[in-house]
């Protein structure tokens, strides 16, 4: 069977949101620019998201971690609300799937800390209710999202939407903007891992 048709669809598709984006990068730049001064500031960044959006936001805390640790500057303090199974559980089982991310942040949110929100239809309560309660006790609420953006656009101080109505393509280009950001504060200063 030949997927050629696929294949080149998917990537032609990739490059179409690739090329929106990069015609209007600030939002990006902002986004950098705000991880930086809560690193600096020793404020806790939080992920959240679902499906393929959990995993861009368990992907991006290793890599804020690891990979962007600057020499001779603070580390990030940064918590993947995704990964801890468990909690996610009782949560939902007792109260609701709406609330784990919610009740999460009610334990450690605090004023000036970063809530990340992954999403590719800018529609899932779980990641909304949990903003709203981030701006209500201002937090910096920063999504990912794609189509119109949905709700979470309204919820945020700054949404970048990924031009497209495909799930896989939103979720494609998240991580390459977490990967994007990340490579950015690396080369801001001297990395104290190299690549092998």
């Amino acid at each position: 069977m030949n997927h050629q048709k696929n294949i080149k669809s998917f990537l032609n598709e990739q490059k179409k949101c690739l090329t929106n984006i990069l015609n209007d990068t600030n939002e990006i730049n902002i986004i950098i620019n705000q991880l930086i001064k809560a690193r600096n500031q020793k404020k806790t960044i939080f992920t959240i998201g679902n499906g393929g959006s959990a995993s861009t936001a368990s992907h991006f805390v290793s890599d804020l971690l690891k990979t962007c640790i600057i020499k001779n500057t603070n580390r990030f303090q940064a918590i993947s609300l995704v990964d801890n199974i468990p909690v996610i559980l009782a949560w939902s089982n007792d109260v609701s799937y709406d609330s784990i991310f919610l009740e999460q942040l009610k334990n450690m949110l605090k004023k000036n800390d970063i809530v990340i929100g992954f999403s590719g239809s800018g529609n899932s309560q779980n990641v909304l209710n949990a903003l709203r309660y981030a701006k209500k006790n201002n937090a910096y609420c920063i999504g990912f999202t794609g189509k119109t953006g949905g709700k979470m656009k309204n919820l945020c101080d700054i949404c970048i939407k990924i031009p497209s109505d495909e799930m896989l393509s939103i979720e494609s280009q998240h991580l390459l903007l977490c990967h994007c950001i990340a490579n950015a504060i690396r080369n801001n200063g001297n990395p104290l891992f190299k690549y092998e």
